[in-house]
């Protein structure tokens, strides 16, 4: 639905990022900006040098290295040790995660468990309830498990130095999370950053990478895709 009031006359330069946008883009002629140079447009214009970029999404993970040339190392083949797999966590804790982050920050214990892949977590979470482990403990567990996976299989031997920005979902909301990156990679505050709405790091990349595109019709394009929406349901009654 697109209300009168938003279908004016104004122009504007847009751009849509994501793995969804690609066809989004080529359907209505709007410029697409890889997610990965979205990130880097964003963090380039913070306040301050970033060397290194951690970002967890709802189903991949990235590592951008800025200094001494821009290297970008990029989990996306499975959900292992993203968003999607803590999702996944918190079900079998029968918690949500505002629960399984609250039960995390009371851990006196962390357990060696997988997060490449779901299936081999479950397989070693499974046993340590079964055994009367704390939830708080294996909550704690599951973090460092994600922890470990982005910079094991990330990272690749290179060295994580330097100022550090984390972005994504999963690292805005979870604070326990948070935690056991800063303490694993033994951050100061100075170089261990989270700043305000790195949910929508990319988002904003994308609109600044926007200034460089032609300019569109916002009336035309809403409009196009107001239509577009009406004929897919329409086909779908």
């Amino acid at each position: 639905y697109i209300s009168e009031n938003i279908l004016h006359e104004n122009e504007a330069k847009l751009s849509i990022t994501g793995s969804a946008g690609i066809g989004v883009a080529e359907k209505y002629h709007i410029p697409f900006v890889q997610e990965v140079i979205a990130t880097q447009v964003a963090v380039e214009s913070y306040p301050e040098t970033i060397d290194v970029v951690i970002e967890l999404g709802g189903e991949d993970a990235k590592i951008l290295f800025l200094t001494n040339g821009v290297e970008v190392r990029m989990k996306g083949a499975c959900a292992g040790g993203t968003g999607a797999f803590i999702d996944q966590m918190a079900v079998l804790l029968d918690v949500d995660l505002e629960e399984m982050d609250r039960l995390a920050s009371e851990a006196t214990q962390i357990y060696a468990i997988a997060s490449r892949c779901g299936v081999f977590a479950k397989s070693d979470i499974q046993p340590l309830l079964n055994q009367g482990a704390s939830k708080a403990n294996v909550a704690a567990s599951i973090f460092q498990a994600v922890v470990n996976q982005t910079i094991g299989g990330l990272a690749q031997g290179r060295d994580l130095v330097g100022r550090m920005m984390f972005l994504g979902g999963p690292l805005t909301f979870l604070k326990s999370l948070q935690k056991s990156f800063i303490e694993t990679l033994d951050l100061s505050p100075e170089n261990g950053i989270f700043p305000e709405n790195a949910q929508y790091y990319v988002a904003y990349g994308a609109a600044l990478y926007s200034g460089k595109e032609r300019t569109v019709s916002i009336k035309d394009t809403l409009a196009e895709m107001a239509v577009s929406t009406v004929s897919a349901y329409s086909g779908s009654l």
